[in-house]
C-alpha cells in the first residue's frame, strides 16, 4: 500500500489529503502547546494534567485515571504529579477508605498556570468562530464519530462522549439523552461530559 506521505499518492486521493490534513493540525497543537510551556518552564503534559485536573472531578483526578487518559504509564504520570506537587502547583488528598489511595486537587498557584496557560488553543478557536454554521456542524458530527470509532479500535482507551454512556440512546432514529430527557441535536453531542456513565452493554 502506498503510504500518504508520498506526495504523488497523497495529492491523488482525497482520503489521503485528509488524513494529511488532521496530521498537520495535531501538529498544530503541539506546537501551540510547547510555546506556551516554554514560557512557565513546564512541560506540555505538566500543563495539559493541570487543565484537566482543573475541570474535572476528583474521581477522575486519580495517577490510574489519568495514565489512561493521557495514553501514558503510570509511573510517567506519577513522575510528573511528583514535579507538579513540589512546584506546589497541585496537592495529595488521601482517600479515607483506603489510605493508598488518593485523588489529585489543584492549588491557588495551579489554577493561576491554568489561568495563563489555557488560551493556547486560541488561534485555532478564532477560526472556528469564523466558520459558517452548517459547516461547523458537519466538522462536529464528523469529529464525534471519529472519536467513537478510534474508541472502538482501542486506540482512544478513555472517552466520555454520549455515544458510549448509559443514558443515551436512539429513539425513533433520534439520538437522546434519558437523563436530561431530552433529545439530542448533532449540536447538542459531548466529548467530555461530567454526567458520563460508560454503557457496559456495548
Amino acid at each position: 500500500m502506498e503510504s500518504i506521505f508520498n506526495l504523488d499518492h497523497q495529492n491523488s486521493n482525497l482520503d489521503n489529503k485528509i488524513i494529511a490534513g488532521l496530521e498537520r493540525i495535531s501538529q498544530v497543537f503541539k506546537t501551540l502547546l510547547w510555546e506556551k510551556s516554554k514560557t512557565l518552564n513546564l512541560s506540555p503534559i505538566q500543563i495539559q494534567l493541570l487543565i484537566f485536573i482543573q475541570y474535572h472531578s476528583d474521581k477522575k483526578n486519580t495517577v490510574s485515571y489519568l495514565a489512561q487518559e493521557f495514553n501514558v504509564t503510570k509511573p510517567t504520570i506519577s513522575d510528573t504529579i511528583k514535579t507538579l506537587e513540589q512546584k506546589q502547583l497541585i496537592t495529595k488528598v488521601t482517600d479515607k477508605k483506603d489510605s493508598r489511595s488518593f485523588s489529585i486537587k489543584i492549588t491557588a498557584s495551579g489554577q493561576k498556570i491554568v489561568a495563563e496557560t489555557e488560551d493556547f488553543i486560541n488561534p485555532l478557536k478564532k477560526i472556528i468562530e469564523k466558520s459558517n454554521p452548517d459547516d461547523k456542524l458537519v466538522l462536529w458530527d464528523t469529529i464525534t464519530t471519529m472519536i467513537q470509532q478510534l474508541n472502538q479500535l482501542q486506540i482512544i482507551s478513555v472517552q466520555r462522549t454520549c455515544y458510549n454512556c448509559r443514558y443515551y440512546s436512539l429513539n425513533e432514529g433520534n439520538s437522546f439523552c434519558n437523563l436530561l430527557q431530552q433529545k439530542l441535536k448533532k449540536e447538542d453531542i459531548r466529548i467530555d461530559c461530567p454526567e458520563f456513565e460508560q454503557n457496559t452493554t456495548n
